[in-house]
């Protein structure tokens, strides 16, 4: 999805969905089900996103789609309360945990093959700060959206960790490593 076709207030549409469905969560347990009549033909498209919880500044949680299988307002609204209450780096949100937390959402373009015959080549390839990057390897599967290169901005460190996230050694480079890069509108 290209960032001309999110507005302003598609934007603030998505962040009250996920505000909402982890609201409502913690008083029914189940994820808030948007309402189509309220949503514009952007967030009534497919779409994929992750949604991030920061606690005091620190992660609280963070679940997504890297393929878009469902509207960007049930990706939102299923991932927001994943992110809640599914991440199993975490235990459930509870009520009074949920009022020092913020929602960072990352609404992802469609991911494309980057053909690379080493590290070198991808570091070559990547650009830091705008591109995500899905590290497939037989049935290993790893990413990181871009923001992670906040954290991350040596691009052989971020490969490194992202292989170790997939279960590969850091060192690791073998013709089996597939990679897909993808971008994201993060608010």
């Amino acid at each position: 999805m290209p960032s001309t076709e999110l507005s302003v207030e598609d934007q603030q549409a998505l962040r009250q969905i996920a505000r909402a469905s982890i609201e409502y969560a913690l008083e029914n347990g189940k994820p808030l089900r948007p309402d189509p009549a309220e949503l514009s033909e952007v967030l009534l498209a497919p779409g994929a996103c992750f949604v991030t919880l920061l606690q005091d500044g620190s992660l609280r949680g963070c679940i997504g789609s890297l393929e878009a299988v469902r509207p960007l307002a049930e990706d939102v609204a299923e991932n927001a309360f994943a992110a809640a209450f599914r991440d199993p780096r975490f235990s459930s949100l509870s009520k009074s945990e949920w009022d020092r937390c913020e929602i960072e959402i990352s609404v992802l373009t469609p991911a494309v093959d980057l053909p690379v015959s080493s590290e070198e080549d991808l570091v070559e390839h990547l650009v830091p700060g705008k591109h995500g990057v899905i590290l497939k390897c037989g049935s290993r599967r790893a990413t990181y959206l871009p923001s992670v290169w906040e954290m991350l901005p040596d691009p052989y460190q971020f490969i490194g960790e992202l292989k170790r996230k997939a279960g590969l050694p850091r060192e690791y480079w073998g013709a089996d490593i597939k990679i897909e890069i993808y971008s994201a509108i993060k608010f």
